[in-house]
């Protein structure tokens, strides 16, 4: 429910950009699409992809963060769930 109250603050707030509060990370730089349904499930596919799909998007900062959260995971879902956190997976 997390992901909800992030755009609803950012409006209650005031936010320059409301319409795009949901595909933004944080508030600060938007979330680079990410194609992970109907590709290879194995764990580390997923990592690389979402790492590419950051440092593509010029967010090479956050890509480091992403691979250093994705490899202290202690579950595939908590991997999954780090993705949404990044990316819009699509």
């Amino acid at each position: 429910m997390s992901h909800d109250m992030g755009p609803d603050i950012n409006r209650t707030q005031g936010a320059s950009e409301p319409d795009t509060a949901g595909k933004r990370t944080g508030g600060l730089e938007p979330k680079p699409v990410c194609r992970l349904v109907g590709t290879d499930g194995n764990v580390f596919s997923i990592i690389g992809r979402v790492q590419r799909a950051l440092k593509e998007a010029g967010q090479p900062e956050r890509a480091s963060e992403f691979v250093r959260k994705a490899f202290q995971a202690k579950s595939y879902d908590e991997v999954l769930g780090l993705c949404t956190d990044y990316v819009d997976a699509r």
